[in-house]
């Protein structure tokens, strides 16, 4: 009887131990990722580092993502958070990648910016803190809002 318990009380550990493991997997890509001005420096080029950590932002109309129409997913290009699927995204005329939607809202963070005289909402990435652009009120149906994302923000992955 006691042999009975003893292999019950490890089969039931290694079984509490593995769902703990998956647990924690499945949480990966929610988990906050910080770094140093130097590890940034290191991972990004100098203009992603400017738009994702300085909070700069590139000229309209010259983006990879501006006049991109593939099938896939926008992702931070800091730390892979996913942020954008491509059928949210709409030609705004405004120079810049537009979406009418996040994936998923906790994905996005916003914070009121006054820079340049303006009142906007900028559009943080909720994972690692890095500058994606801002978010405006005059947007397409049905959210009516417009995510105008600077390209050197974000990578992409096509959809298979």
């Amino acid at each position: 009887m006691n042999k009975k318990i003893g292999l019950s009380l490890i089969l039931f550990s290694l079984i509490f131990m593995f769902a703990c493991a998956q647990q924690k997997d499945n949480t990966k890509n929610s988990e906050k990722v910080t770094k140093t001005k130097e590890e940034w420096k290191a991972q990004l080029t100098p203009e992603e580092y400017n738009i994702l950590r300085e909070k700069g932002t590139e000229r309209a109309f010259t983006g990879k993502y501006y006049d991109y129409h593939e099938d896939g997913i926008y992702v931070c290009k800091a730390c892979s958070n996913e942020l954008f699927d491509s059928k949210a995204k709409y030609n705004s005329g405004s120079g810049w990648p537009s979406f009418f939607q996040p994936i998923n809202k906790d994905k996005i963070d916003t914070e009121e910016d006054h820079k340049l005289l303006m009142e906007r909402n900028e559009i943080l990435c909720s994972r690692c803190g890095g500058h994606l652009g801002h978010v405006f009120e005059d947007g397409p149906q049905p959210t009516g809002l417009r995510y105008c994302i600077n390209s050197a923000s974000l990578a992409f992955i096509k959809r298979k």
